[in-house]
């Protein structure tokens, strides 16, 4: 009874990881839909750790950007 009780337990968390994992790759995919990068068949799917650090540069630049655009508009007033 015991050993089923701890088969059942940790098959639920087995599962549960499963999903979280699942969600984790959805969202990063989702990420990757976004960021410019070469989106195709031939070339590979970003890392995670890839796909993580583009994003974080491509809000930098997006960011620096804005606030150029913030100086140019600035000093045309």
């Amino acid at each position: 009874r015991k050993m089923r009780q701890q088969k059942t337990v940790r098959l639920s968390i087995n599962a549960r990881e499963r999903r979280r994992m699942h969600d984790l790759n959805d969202a990063l995919d989702e990420v990757r839909a976004v960021i410019p990068y070469a989106h195709s068949p031939s070339v590979r799917k970003l890392s995670k750790i890839a796909t993580l650090l583009l994003a974080k540069n491509y809000i930098l630049m997006q960011s620096n950007a804005i606030e150029e655009l913030r100086r140019v508009v600035t000093y045309l007033n």
